[in-house]
């Protein structure tokens, strides 16, 4: 019965889990005034044409977190823009399909890619905003 009480005691002991040195940055809806606010103050920035159904989009999705989540990245700002609701906006960036990425140094271009899943080029087009 003993034991039984002290597998209970460890098992509800309460437990401690490390946070991040840094939080990794999120992917998030294209908003003009947090892209212009990320532009004016020098940010990294990737801009993402995607869509839910593409399976390029996904491919690339897994790079792209894996990749962010590097300490380097952690000022970079991604916002993802919905290819099938929001085609002004990326034909306004001159994407001309889904799975577009974009990387810009604030307002200077550093990469851009299309329809690649290959994970070092998708890869340098994160990475060249950092430059």
């Amino acid at each position: 019965m003993r034991s039984m009480f002290l597998s209970v005691a460890v098992i509800a002991a309460p437990i401690t889990i490390a946070a991040p040195a840094h939080a990794a940055p999120t992917v998030k809806p294209f908003n003009q005034a947090a892209f212009d606010a990320a532009q004016k103050a020098g940010k990294p920035i990737l801009v993402w044409v995607h869509a839910p159904w593409c399976p390029v989009c996904r491919q690339q999705a897994k790079t792209i977190e894996r990749v962010i989540a590097e300490p380097a990245y952690r000022d970079m700002q991604v916002f993802r823009i919905d290819y099938d609701t929001q085609k002004p906006l990326w034909q306004k960036f001159g994407a001309t399909m889904q799975s577009t990425l974009i990387g810009f140094r604030g307002k200077r271009e550093t990469g851009r890619i299309a329809h690649e899943t290959n994970d070092a080029k998708v890869s340098a087009v994160i990475r060249g905003a950092l430059a």
